[in-house]
């Protein structure tokens, strides 16, 4: 696929061997359902760079909840859809969605946001902060530093724009930074609330 036309920042040349390296591993799914116990149980959570579901999407499904995914590869979210016959996804870049149309009580963002420019990590920020309900929560992963470096995945250059600035962006759309924590991967998460 020609990088210029892959709106999946590279996962869609490499989606059959990421998804399989995934499936092996569990790095996440204590933080994110840590995350989610804060949420009513069968509460909407929308998962922004869904991928296939594994392992992130599953365990906030087998835990009562119904995931919305939206994923821009579309060999990921066909895999999606098979496995989750019941959950909506949407093939499509985070950047250009509409978000099903609705509002959420609660957003993740696991592997995605340094992903992006910071112009759209800025803007991604806010379009989640204008789909989550009052006292929804927001939960993503970037590092703690603001730094650069190559996606251990893809090879693509990847950006955190560190904590204190998340922190600003946040607070500028109406989302209040309430904690970070670092799993056993060693990724950094942010969770911040609205209102």
């Amino acid at each position: 696929m020609n990088a210029m036309a892959d709106r999946s920042n590279g996962y869609e040349a490499i989606a059959g061997e990421h998804m399989v390296r995934r499936e092996q591993r569990s790095i996440g799914v204590d933080a994110v359902r840590q995350w989610a116990r804060s949420l009513a149980p069968g509460t909407a959570i929308l998962d922004l760079g869904c991928g296939h579901g594994i392992p992130l999407a599953k365990a906030l499904i087998d835990d009562g909840f119904v995931v919305h995914g939206i994923d821009a590869s579309p060999v990921m979210v066909a895999a999606f859809g098979r496995r989750f016959p019941h959950s909506p996804a949407s093939c499509e870049p985070v950047e250009e969605s509409r978000y099903f149309g609705r509002s959420f009580d609660g957003v993740l963002a696991w592997g995605l946001m340094f992903l992006l420019t910071e112009d759209a990590q800025r803007d991604l920020i806010g379009k989640v902060a204008a789909v989550l309900n009052p006292g929804g929560t927001f939960l993503f992963t970037s590092p703690r530093p603001a730094c650069t470096w190559s996606d251990a995945v893809t090879g693509r250059e990847s950006r955190s724009l560190g904590a204190e600035a998340y922190q600003g962006i946040l607070a500028e759309v109406g989302l209040r930074l309430t904690a970070t924590r670092t799993d056993e991967g060693s990724n950094n998460y942010y969770e911040a609330v609205k209102g």
